[in-house]
């Protein structure tokens, strides 16, 4: 049974058929490093998560490169075209009175700590755009050759006019893109929207010595030379938010075929934009939410994981908190069902996620076939949950044969049912749990710290974090690895 993915530069839903049999050459647009990532973010990891997990459901060898954007990404992003404003890295640095390279470590780690809990397979390859300038150098010296650049003030730049069908990823054309330009462009660009390959200034925080002078790149042309570095000049897919297609992705096909003459990616895959309840997440409304955020309110990441199973990414996704108490309540209530498929312990080869026991009934292969059609029919995650709810409700079929079915669909769920099923009681907070924590809280307030404290320590035992607040206890699950 093939997948069929929606094309954004086909705008239409397609077969899917890697260049090379049953492998996948995968990118993914990093994350830039200059703040705490949000569940907008997340939510945008996850659907690249969700793809390359039902690519290898289906046997395909994956190669997944992400990058890290760590230098020359502007802070707003209706500057980009112009090329002018300030690098968020160098922002964040002065505001946080640290070196750019202690900003990019300290949120790149962030990043990925989040990912984790949120159950995202790491990346094969993940490449800091710092550590891959001269490959950008080579990339922009091919242009060079080609006639394809020209310098404008202290700007290497892109001219897009002499890139035949610029705009067809985004839809937009060269004459309207000129007519409606709002910003004075620097001063010799030839079009507003010509883009810079790199930016001459031997004052940049973060510089390097280039051909046209000590400076840095611009931020388009880090994943063209990375990505083809790892995966060849034409990749099978290249995944994005939808705020990623214009510029940063028209660019990105620009600049690779003009070097290479050759297709760039022949799958663009991108995920909607996430809104909390109903408006657009930004700081002045105070609704861009972290991970831990969700934690400190009492919700298991993966109930938040699990909300973004039930929408599908090309709709747009909007956050509520009664949805994520929702999503928490089926989590836990599909967790109990699962444990009852196990009982207290699960078997080495169950803990396998790719087990397989081989039975071919006709009930339980009829199940398989609806799963697997819904998760190729363009990532249908939802039509996919409703086939995991049925099975396990439906009271015809052996517990074994639930079991098997169950963990072979979190290879694509991501849940972690066989943790859970070797873990169970410690994502349940049980009744002596609860009588510890509330012993803890009586001791505090008679002022008996250290007893205090060994409960606390029991507690911590049975996988438990409690944290003092002026409201009372807060209980958190720990992570376990």
């Amino acid at each position: 049974m093939k997948i069929r993915l929606y094309s954004t530069l086909t705008r239409k839903v397609e077969s899917f058929e890697p260049l090379k049999p049953d492998f996948v050459r995968m990118y993914d647009c990093g994350p830039t490093v200059y703040w705490y990532p949000h569940i907008g973010n997340m939510w945008r990891y996850l659907m690249s998560d969700i793809l390359r997990r039902v690519l290898e459901y289906n046997d395909y060898q994956v190669k997944q490169v992400m990058n890290i954007t760590d230098v020359g990404h502007l802070t707003e992003d209706d500057l980009l075209a112009a090329d002018t404003g300030e690098d968020k890295i160098i922002k964040a640095a002065r505001e946080e009175r640290k070196t750019p390279q202690q900003i990019a470590r300290f949120y790149t780690e962030r990043f990925f700590e989040d990912t984790q809990k949120l159950n995202i397979l790491k990346p094969h390859v993940v490449c800091p755009a710092t550590e891959h300038i001269p490959q950008m150098i080579e990339l922009i010296k091919k242009l060079e050759r080609k006639n394809y650049t020209y310098l404008a003030a202290n700007h290497l730049c892109f001219d897009i006019a002499k890139f035949k069908n610029y705009g067809r990823l985004s839809g937009k054309k060269l004459k309207e893109l000129k007519v409606g330009a709002r910003l004075e462009p620097i001063p010799g660009k030839r079009h507003p929207y010509d883009f810079s390959l790199w930016i001459v200034d031997p004052g940049h925080l973060m510089r390097w010595e280039s051909p046209w002078g000590v400076g840095y790149p611009g931020w388009h042309i880090e994943c063209s030379a990375m990505s083809m570095n790892y995966l060849g000049s034409t990749l099978d897919i290249h995944t994005g938010g939808e705020d990623n297609i214009f510029p940063h992705h028209e660019n990105e096909i620009a600049q690779s075929e003009a070097a290479t003459g050759k297709k760039f990616v022949r799958f663009w895959v991108h995920a909607r934009f996430l809104q909390v309840e109903g408006q657009k997440m930004s700081k002045s409304l105070g609704n861009v939410y972290r991970i831990k955020d969700l934690e400190d309110r009492g919700f298991d990441p993966l109930a938040f994981r699990y909300l973004c199973l039930t929408a599908h990414y090309r709709t747009p996704f909007n956050f509520t908190w009664k949805g994520l108490e929702a999503s928490q309540r089926a989590l836990e209530k599909l967790r109990s069902l699962v444990l009852d498929l196990n009982g207290k312990r699960v078997n080495a080869k169950a803990r396998n996620p790719s087990f397989r026991s081989g039975r071919k009934s006709a009930e339980v292969e009829e199940f398989r076939k609806r799963f697997l059609a819904a998760i190729n029919d363009d990532l249908n995650l939802p039509q996919a949950l409703a086939v995991v709810w049925e099975m396990i409700k439906d009271k015809r079929y052996k517990i074994k044969d639930k079991r098997e079915l169950i963990l072979d669909w979190d290879r694509v769920l991501g849940l972690d049912f066989a943790r859970f099923m070797v873990h169970g009681s410690r994502f349940t907070i049980n009744k002596e749990t609860k009588k510890l924590v509330e012993k803890r809280e009586e001791l505090r307030k008679e002022g008996k710290w250290e007893e205090a404290d060994e409960m606390r320590k029991k507690i911590e035992d049975r996988g438990w974090k409690v944290e003092d607040t002026e409201s009372g206890p807060k209980i958190k699950r720990l992570i376990i690895h």
